[in-house]
């Protein structure tokens, strides 16, 4: 099974980044062999190559779920409401963009994220979500390799 991580973000707008941020973590980790990181920012539409040939998605972002600053969420990408629960500038459609994938086969889309307190111009993550960084990258490594983490949205 192939895994495709995607780092999305924009690194200007403070906790929106953190896609990229743990992205960028998890690019100095050693991952199990079929699994794929990338940093994409903005650019999802820049990964359709890459995305007709996986399996599983495994989407990082700033995710609102109403929690407190820096809370760790864990959801199947279906059960997002609205694409402002996955809340970044780039709204985007995981479904749409898989769509124009041509991947007819079924993919597994899993987001994991942190509930941002600072969505302002900045290139640094608040205290808040720094202090949650390396328990998602912990919790995308585990998802990576089946172990899902304790928490579930």
């Amino acid at each position: 099974m192939k895994t495709l991580v995607l780092g999305i973000g924009n690194l200007f707008l403070g906790d929106e980044g953190l896609g990229v941020h743990a992205a960028r973590k998890l690019l100095e980790e050693e991952l199990p062999e079929g699994s794929k990181v990338l940093d994409v920012g903005t650019s999802i539409l820049d990964t359709l190559s890459e995305l007709e040939q996986t399996d599983r998605l495994i989407v990082i972002d700033a995710i609102k779920g109403k929690g407190i600053p820096g809370t760790i969420y864990r959801m199947r990408i279906e059960r997002c409401n609205s694409p402002q629960d996955i809340d970044s500038m780039h709204k985007f459609d995981v479904f749409a963009v898989l769509a124009l994938t041509g991947n007819n086969k079924p993919t597994e889309v899993i987001a994991l994220g942190i509930e941002p307190a600072k969505l302002d111009w900045s290139v640094e993550l608040s205290p808040e979500v720094s202090k949650a960084l390396p328990f998602l990258v912990e919790s995308v490594k585990r998802e990576i390799t089946g172990q899902h983490p304790y928490f579930q949205l």
